[in-house]
């Protein structure tokens, strides 16, 4: 087996002699690639902010940006990094000759003041600057009522693309007018060539340090062999998860067994009665892949932390990781959706209605993976997404509440609601739906069924809420709901 390596900024560098948990992070800063910071060590701030080439969506090849935090090393074997450092033309001596456009309109338009948080600014920056599409949406925006967008640039720029990154001096207008300042890509612009090409293939990988061992497998069949014979292995795919226990919880795992490039985890496909998307796929991938075609999802994206975080985030670990107060729940509960689980003696479909037994818990048998999650079709047509939580972005749900439901001639034919936060699983509202099912889809009917709403679960007092104010924002949601409904129709 080939020794571990990462091509970092055009030159390979070995990752030995770190150890089978150094984060991309303490990798890069240990080899003088100082720009790489780190804030918060948990995902949060986007200082640490690196380019990782994956596999693309509109072209062979994204530059994605990821938390280097985060990220074992090892998870990154055989792959390409570009660091804040990378990004500015240099000379043969390694000297910077030109600064990136990203670098260049940060700078003169005062994107800047300690610099401590820019590097990470300026990964993130680029990554949406190579977004292949960006500049096809290059034209005024406009928001849902005809008003200026705010949050996307006439350059076609995202700025959910930095939800991800915090400064605490500089102020955002001027680094928003960085982003909205930005071009396009020059023609001879050596990343912009490199989306022409496939990314490098997933390596298998296996690496022991100190008794403590990372191994990526190349087949399912090995990894779910590995899983038997290994029961104290960790399983991580984006690592968004784990690597906060590592950082900040200093946990360490005899094996870390990795998955995010298992090819089948990673297909997403769509069929006459059903899509199928591969549990190892990120958030990001499924959200532009799908496009829209899951409005539920569509919805949940953009709430779901931050840009940085779904580009390596995967469904498969938020359901894996069995919290009360994931954000995907609730909305796959809602869509009906079913999960593949793969062993040693096969796959078997479970309904995620039946998925969860408690905290933290469910029936997912020792060695067995989540391979796929299963969304029936055809989709309910009314739908919505409401997260209650102490910011609008990148935060943790206090509640949240998905509703799809089927009304034909103004009768409530099925309503499906997934919740959570209000128990020690993610929940069906059964109770709620019953009070729904075959009613007139009226405002009596809306605040009947939200007061039985408000008594689903069993919510608890924590720092993020009292368990009344998720009561009462489990009823205030199903009335929004039918304000959102009656005024769609009215209008």
């Amino acid at each position: 087996m080939v020794a571990a390596r990462i091509t970092v900024n055009g030159k390979e560098t070995p990752i030995a002699p770190a150890a089978a948990h150094t984060t991309v992070l303490d990798f890069l800063r240990d080899r003088g690639l100082t720009g790489t910071k780190e804030g918060c060590a948990e995902g949060e701030c986007g200082a640490c902010s690196v380019l990782v080439a994956r596999p693309g969506v509109h072209k062979p090849t994204d530059w994605v940006a990821v938390n280097a935090c985060l990220v074992p090393a090892l998870a990154l074997d055989g792959q390409e990094v570009v660091t804040s450092e990378g990004l500015a033309t240099v000379d043969e001596a390694g000297a910077a000759t030109a600064l990136h456009p990203v670098q260049e309109e940060m700078a003169v338009r005062g994107g800047s003041q300690c610099g401590y948080c820019t590097p990470g600014f300026i990964c993130s920056m680029a990554s949406e600057y190579y977004r292949p599409d960006r500049c096809a949406h290059a034209e005024p925006a406009v928001d849902s009522v005809g008003g200026t967008d705010s949050e996307h640039g006439p350059n076609g720029f995202d700025l959910h693309a930095l939800s991800g990154n915090l400064c605490r001096c500089t102020g955002y207008r001027p680094i928003r007018d960085a982003a909205f300042a930005v071009g396009s890509p020059a023609e001879d612009d050596v990343l912009a060539q490199r989306r022409e090409q496939s990314p490098p293939e997933a390596v298998a990988t296996e690496y022991t340090r100190d008794d403590s061992a990372f191994i990526r497998p190349g087949t399912l069949a090995e990894t779910v062999r590995l899983l038997g014979e290994r029961p104290d292995a960790v399983v991580v795919a984006g690592s968004t998860d784990w690597g906060v226990e590592v950082n900040i919880r200093s946990r360490r795992a005899s094996c870390v067994v990795a998955v995010d490039r298992l090819p089948e985890l990673r297909e997403l496909r769509v069929e006459s009665d059903h899509i199928e998307i591969g549990a190892a796929q990120t958030l990001t991938e499924i959200e532009r892949r799908l496009d829209g075609s899951v409005p539920l999802l569509a919805e949940l994206f953009p709430q779901f932390a931050s840009r940085l975080i779904r580009n390596s985030a995967t469904l498969g670990g938020n359901l894996g990781t069995g919290s009360p107060i994931g954000d995907s729940p609730p909305v796959l509960l809602a869509l009906e959706a079913s999960l593949l689980l793969a062993g040693a003696d096969g796959e078997r479909e479970v309904p995620l209605a039946d998925y969860f037994t408690g905290y933290r818990q469910s029936v997912r048998r020792p060695g067995e993976l989540i391979r796929a999650v299963r969304i029936p079709l055809p989709l309910s047509p009314v739908t919505a997404f409401h997260k209650i939580a102490k910011r609008r972005f990148d935060d943790i749900s206090s509640v949240a509440v998905a509703f799809a439901l089927d009304i034909e001639d103004g009768i409530v034919r099925k309503a499906r609601i997934g919740l959570g936060g209000v128990a020690a699983t993610p929940i069906r509202a059964l109770s709620t739906e019953a009070a729904l099912e075959g009613r007139a889809w009226t405002a009596e009917t809306a605040e009947a069924a939200a007061r039985v709403l408000r008594a689903e679960g069993t919510p608890m007092d924590d720092h993020r809420a009292s368990a009344l104010y998720r009561s009462a924002m489990l009823g205030q949601s199903l009335n929004k709901l039918y304000a959102q409904t009656t005024e769609a129709v009215s209008s």
